[in-house]
């Protein structure tokens, strides 16, 4: 089907991510606990400073798989 483009947006709509994730979620209380700062310092030997692209933080990583894990 072929779009003629004439549905276009006309409102802006306000989107807060903290309004979509209920104050009693797992990963709100995983958050409030645990501390994965310490994940970065661990990682920092493995890491170059000055040569190739920037990595993600090793702490983003660890969290993305986290949540992996708990999700299935």
């Amino acid at each position: 089907m072929l779009n003629t483009g004439t549905n276009r947006q006309e409102k802006m709509e306000l989107v807060i991510i903290e309004n979509l994730v209920p104050k009693d979620h797992l990963l709100r209380k995983i958050d409030r606990y645990i501390d994965f700062s310490f994940i970065n310092e661990i990682c920092r030997p493995y890491y170059c400073e000055n040569i190739g692209r920037p990595a993600i933080e090793p702490e983003i990583m660890f969290r993305m798989l986290f949540i992996g894990y708990l999700y299935g």
